[in-house]
């Protein structure tokens, strides 16, 4: 059990995946999400899926505003952006600034140290796990001097900002939370943000998020689903659509094309992929996954379900997830 119990009560989350479906689809899962009962939902920033099978990486920013013209009373928030390459932190500070005006107040941004597999097509040089870091650090603390009204003028290590205030701003700044996977992403989510996005449910990374200054601050967590019929149809979805979560973060972050990606994960078995997607026909693997992160210590639970079939989320949630947490709570 972490150190520190989080003072939030759990949310169940909808994990809006940019990767696998079209942005109009993206805009109707939300306002599935919002009906069914769901606070808050976490949408993937990709400019190329893992795989071609996926299909999909439309601009996030422009999905967002759409769900935000969609939806009254959802929060959405980035899973994750990126300040490398694709983005600079002024740009990140912008469209974030805007999100969080027209979704006023229910909006957050999630921030992390990226991928090569949505940087190497600017043709630049792949910073290090450790450079990549620096960068993120910094890029938060322009970003925070964006928000603020301040006219920036920065000259750091791996940015610059000549003369620019931002005009268009929300009424306060949105929380940032940063994805974390291991002890130095944790510390720098607890030293320079509101929160922490983990996808395993660790119970170390938590405590480093809480003892560099991440008391209170939420915590939430991504968990892979795939509902189906039967085993056998939830299996093989799983590893039509989203064989990369068989694969370490380590590699996920060094790879650069969806083939490689497909190359990786041709041979991946089925047991490889029950141990890294919920693979269920009912509620009840799902809880034990969900408790699993609440026992780490978080207290935001976002589900992802693969493939198509997103009705089979919005149905289990309803009847068997809502009910089990409301009672629990009770």
């Amino acid at each position: 059990m972490s150190e520190a119990p989080s003072v939030h009560r759990l949310r169940l989350g909808w994990w809006l995946s940019s990767e696998e479906h079209d942005p109009r689809q993206l805009v109707n899962h939300a306002v599935k999400a919002e009906a069914t009962g769901f606070e808050t939902a976490m949408i993937s920033d990709h400019l190329q899926p893992w795989t071609r099978r996926q299909g999909q990486s439309g601009h996030v920013w422009a999905t967002i505003g759409a769900i935000a013209n969609a939806t009254e009373t959802l929060e959405v928030g980035t899973g994750v952006t990126a300040m490398l390459h694709r983005a600079h932190p002024i740009a990140v500070a912008q469209a974030a600034a805007t999100a969080a005006v027209l979704l006023d107040g229910r909006f957050f941004l999630g921030v992390g140290s990226g991928e090569r597999l949505n940087e190497q097509p600017f043709g630049r040089r792949w910073p290090g796990a450790g450079e990549r870091l620096e960068r993120l650090r910094e890029g938060v603390e322009i970003v925070k001097r964006l928000w603020s009204g301040e006219n920036v003028n920065h000259r750091g290590e791996h940015w610059r900002v000549e003369n620019l205030a931002l005009t268009t701003r929300p009424g306060g700044p949105p929380p940032i939370y940063v994805a974390a996977s291991g002890p130095r992403s944790a510390a720098l989510a607890g030293e320079v943000a509101d929160g922490l996005i983990g996808v395993q449910p660790d119970v170390s990374v938590v405590d480093i998020f809480h003892g560099k200054g991440g008391r209170g601050k939420r915590c939430s967590g991504q968990v892979h689903v795939s509902l189906a019929t039967t085993m056998d149809q939830a299996v093989s979805t799983a590893r039509e659509w989203w064989p990369n979560s068989a694969l370490p973060p380590a590699i996920l972050s060094e790879l650069a094309r969806p083939q490689d990606f497909e190359a990786l994960t041709a041979d991946v078995t089925d047991d490889a992929v029950r141990m890294s997607v919920v693979c269920a026909v009912d509620g009840e693997p799902v809880i034990r996954a969900i408790n699993r992160f609440v026992a780490a210590g978080f207290d935001s639970v976002y589900l992802h379900q693969i493939g198509p079939d997103q009705q089979r989320l919005a149905d289990l949630a309803r009847t068997e997830l809502f009910p089990h947490y409301r009672n629990r709570a009770a």
